[in-house]
């Protein structure tokens, strides 16, 4: 790489570090080009970067974001995932992983916050924010037919019964 090649290198991923809401970062020593291209189209369906990096250079770049406590992170064979949704990044990651062993999840960084390996799990575990959502709805609509069954077998309870004292009344 010569100096005009470096610094384009060192600009553009300043320029994703900064930019990005989710950003998980593995090791992928030992997959297949084949592999990565999967991973790659994947994360691309969900408007996911996924990126394999220089790591000096990149350390360069990390200095002068938000995300310079990753740098750290960047060694070995290391690869990155930019995003705006950390849910679904490291949810498509550790589901790579468990399929593919040679994929490490190493850490990352969601909103500002660092998160290491186990937390990039627990981020792949949250619901995303439509599952969210069904959810509550959900809950709201079952709360609702529940209410609506209980009145409607009231009504229907006091629709059967005899009405009272209409026999018992003497007649004049």
């Amino acid at each position: 790489m010569n100096k005009e090649q470096k610094k384009n290198y060192i600009s553009e991923m300043t320029n994703q570090f900064e930019n990005s809401k989710a950003i998980m970062v593995t090791h992928y020593q030992g997959l297949t080009m084949t592999q990565l291209d999967d991973l790659r189209s994947r994360m691309r369906e969900h408007g996911i970067i996924f990126k394999i990096t220089k790591n000096r250079i990149t350390k360069l770049a990390l200095e002068k974001t938000k995300c310079k406590d990753l740098s750290n992170l960047f060694t070995g064979p290391t690869a990155v995932a930019f995003g705006e949704d950390a849910i679904m990044s490291a949810r498509i990651l550790s589901k790579f992983a468990k399929d593919h062993e040679n994929l490490k999840l190493i850490g990352g960084m969601m909103n500002n916050e660092v998160l290491d390996q186990a937390g990039v799990m627990n981020v792949a575990n949250l619901p995303t924010l439509d599952e969210a959502r069904a959810n509550i709805v959900g809950i709201l609509n079952a709360s609702a037919s529940k209410l609506i069954s209980i009145l409607l077998a009231r009504s229907e309870k006091m629709s059967s019964l005899p009405p009272e004292n209409s026999e018992k009344q003497p007649k004049e």
